[in-house]
């Protein structure tokens, strides 16, 4: 008998045993190179700059919602033992369900313009090596995973909950691990009441005890505090905004003009020649050796940029959500203003970066509670959760810090004599 232990911070000893087919199935795919990779993309992307512990990776968050999912699993079975024959679709998905992020996760998606879950389903159905693995636990396993990833199709609705709704195991394990590493005390959960409340509904989904009403509002207003004090921080806003003008302004020059290797070349210059190669080729480690290099040699508006970036050196902002939209773009001007002012170019030192939380989505895609006779929607019993359901928005000026107390003054100025208008 064969086992391996890892020591998770958060649940402790991550168990599995060679003896059992799924769980061999799920040590041989975490000792594959693109599992491996995933230590090099950071879980919070940029928000290490904001909370200076956010340096746990996607490795540690996958290897954390495998268990959980496991775990879950384990609680439903005794409901419907025939999801059984799922597990190894289960725990594949759960485990390989990022493996298409891109470095600084997130945030590089947006950056580059691609989405995490098509990339994971591709690796998942062509990386030669997944795809050996997955084949080999069972026929059509590698298409049956990546269909649950990237089209949430599966062949049993608890399967598809688990992976992607608004109680699965990644949401649990995420909004604890980035609670942990952030030091925030929002992430903090009743995991154990929310999986000893999991139970199935007669149409065979997922569906929550009314034992753990309380245990989910508490997660829905943890997910809630996460977002508005973690997720959409404002110097996270700040980070991404820099990092998204730093490669925009590199696009605008010419591969002779802005040095990059081979694969970086491809991200940021021909992303239509991208392959699986290429793709994961790129990690957090090879792109923050770019932007070194670019702060030393590269032109003089892209040195700046990632000067400000490694030195931390970092813009201020200003929340104008309360201004319409045409005053938003007048407060923009106002900035770039000052800015030029001050012989800062604000081509790279002013911006505008509206960010938008979705609250609790109920009806179709809501939570339900099933108590063996009465089944219904999560929201009708709880007034907690109706106030969770409302979206927030945040329109975040960005600035250089040396004009935030004169660009505070004329904004001021700016909304009074707006309301004197009106």
């Amino acid at each position: 008998m064969r086992e391996r232990t890892y020591h998770d911070p958060l649940h402790g000893g991550i168990r599995l045993n060679s003896e059992d087919k799924a769980e061999l199935m799920v040590m041989e795919l975490i000792e594959t190179p693109p599992f491996q990779r995933l230590r090099r993309i950071r879980q919070l992307g940029p928000a290490f700059l904001t909370f200076h512990g956010a340096e746990s990776s996607r490795f540690t968050h996958s290897l954390g919602v495998f268990h959980l999912t496991r775990r879950a699993l384990e609680r439903l079975v005794k409901f419907d033992p025939n999801l059984n024959q799922y597990r190894g679709i289960l725990y594949g998905a759960a485990l390989l369900h990022d493996i298409g992020h891109s470095p600084l996760s997130h945030t590089g998606e947006e950056l580059f313009g691609l989405c995490h879950e098509k990339w994971s389903a591709q690796i998942i159905r062509e990386h030669p090596s997944i795809k050996r693995i997955l084949e080999n636990y069972s026929e059509n396993t590698s298409n049956d995973i990546a269909d649950i990833i990237e089209l949430n199709k599966s062949p049993h609705y608890a399967i598809k909950s688990l992976i992607s709704s608004q109680l699965d195991c990644d949401r649990l394990d995420y909004l604890m691990r980035d609670s942990y590493s952030t030091g925030t005390n929002y992430g903090q959960i009743d995991l154990e009441r929310i999986l000893s409340a999991l139970t199935l509904a007669p149409d065979g989904d997922l569906a929550i005890h009314p034992k753990g009403l309380m245990a989910v509002e508490h997660y829905l207003v943890t997910r809630n505090l996460m977002y508005r004090s973690v997720y959409n921080h404002r110097i996270n806003e700040v980070c991404t905004w820099l990092l998204d003008q730093l490669i925009k302004n590199v696009r605008k020059f010419s591969p002779k003009q802005v040095w990059a290797d081979n694969c970086m070349h491809k991200w940021l210059w021909e992303p239509d020649e991208i392959n699986l190669e290429i793709f994961l080729d790129n990690d957090d480690l090879r792109t923050g050796y770019h932007l070194l290099r670019w702060k030393e040699d590269g032109p003089e508006n892209i040195s700046i940029l990632c000067k400000r970036f490694l030195n931390r050196n970092l813009l201020k902002a200003i929340n104008i959500e309360n201004l319409e939209n045409e005053l938003q773009l007048e407060a923009l001007s106002i900035a770039r203003r000052i800015s030029e002012k001050i012989g800062q170019d604000p081509n790279i030192s002013c911006g505008l970066r509206h960010q938008k939380f979705d609250g609790y989505k109920p009806y179709r895609s809501g939570l339900r509670l099933w108590d063996g006779n009465q089944l219904s929607a999560l929201e009708k019993s709880s007034q907690l959760v109706n106030t969770l359901i409302a979206s927030e928005a945040a329109a975040w000026l960005i600035h250089p810090k040396e004009i935030h107390e004169e660009l505070k003054t004329e904004l001021k100025f700016l909304a009074e004599s707006t309301c004197s208008q009106n």
